[in-house]
This record gives C-alpha cells, structure tokens and sequence, in this order.
C-alpha cells in the first residue's frame, strides 16, 4: 500500500489534483470532510467546540455554523489553534479507520490524502504512518486570492487572512516530494498529475 500526503495552500488546487488521481484509481480521502464529520451533530466533537467557543457557532438545527466559527478562530492564532487541538485528534481516528477499510479491500492500493494542513500540523504528522510521497499542490498568492474571491465568495481581506495563517510555500517545499504547479491551465495541471501517477505505477511494477 501506498500513502501519499497531498497538501498545499487554500485555493491551491488540491481538490483538482485529488480528482484526477482518484479517475486514474486511488483511494482519495479527503481531510475536510473527515473534519466535517468529526464535528457533525452529535459527535463528541462537536460538543467540545461548543464547549470551548459557545453556542453562537450552531446554527437553527444544531450544525455547526462554519462562516461563525471561522469568523472567530481566523482572526484569533490562539483560537485557531485552540479549535485544531480539538478537532485534529477525531480527524486522526477517522483516517486510521479510512485507511484501514482500504487496505481490507485492496493491500496494494494508493490511497491519496488531501491534508491542507500537514506542514502546519508537524507533531500530528509526527504520529500519522510514514508518507511514501508528498504532493504540494503551488500557485501564487495573488492567484489563490483571486480564486478565493471569484469561486468561495470570500472578500480580499478574509481571503489575505486565510492565507496569512497557513504555512507559506517556502516551508510547503521543505516538506514536498513533488510539486504540482497549479497557475496554468487545468489541462496542464492535469497532465502534470498523470505523469505523476506514471510514475507510481512503473515503480510498483518495478
């Protein structure tokens, strides 16, 4: 089994890359959405972040409310990482469990984990399962703004903020095996993710 860590900046093209693997036959596991469910309606989760930040983050139904919480912890280093210290460890046991059920279906499967904030996070990466290969997806701030802008709905400043409390690109390609230039086309993206994908597949066969 192959796991490779697929990371990179807010807006940075790491859904688009994460796709492509996934068509071309990884097992793609997504680090938000295991952060959405370790936070989702009645789970321990979701109790702690209430307990800490209040109930002014839930929503009429009992959901939490993301645009409150991010209001809060983006703007506040401490509360951001106060709310990671609570939601990284639920996120974990979600993840040994993915990756579990993919190794029951398929021992010699790649299985590709977005994780936005893996240089961030260096002591849980300390504890997760060593990466065979990690991915950083690139592009320059400005464009990522843009972006953020154009398809999240996010103003200039809370788009600067976002990018202002994650790991800049020097430190991103520290932590890279391989870098995916995400500026250009997204034929050009993705041509750049099937060569890489080549590659993984010529190694197993070596």
């Amino acid at each position: 089994m192959t796991i490779i860590a697929l990371t990179g900046g807010i807006a940075a093209g790491k859904s688009t890359i994460g796709r492509r693997l996934a068509r071309l036959g990884a097992v793609r596991i997504d680090a938000d959405a295991l952060a959405r469910d370790a936070v989702a309606p009645g789970t321990p989760g979701l109790a702690r972040v209430v307990e800490r930040f209040g109930s002014g983050i839930l929503r009429a139904d009992g959901a939490l409310d993301r645009p409150a919480l991010g209001r809060i912890v983006f703007a506040d280093a401490e509360a951001l990482a106060e709310l990671n210290g609570i939601v990284h460890p639920e996120v974990r046991r979600l993840f040994d469990a993915a990756v579990a059920s993919a190794r029951s279906r398929d021992p010699e499967a790649v299985i590709v984990y977005e994780i936005p904030l893996l240089v961030e996070s260096a002591s849980d990466v300390a504890a997760a399962p060593e990466w065979d290969l990690v991915v950083v997806a690139e592009a320059p701030a400005a464009l990522r703004i843009e972006r953020m802008v154009a398809l999240r709905g996010m103003s200039e400043t809370e788009a600067r903020a976002r990018i202002a409390n994650q790991a800049g690109d020097e430190a991103r390609r520290a932590a890279a095996d391989v870098v995916i230039d995400t500026s250009g086309s997204e034929e050009e993206t993705l041509a750049q993710v099937d060569r890489l994908w080549a590659r993984l597949r010529s190694a197993d066969a070596e």
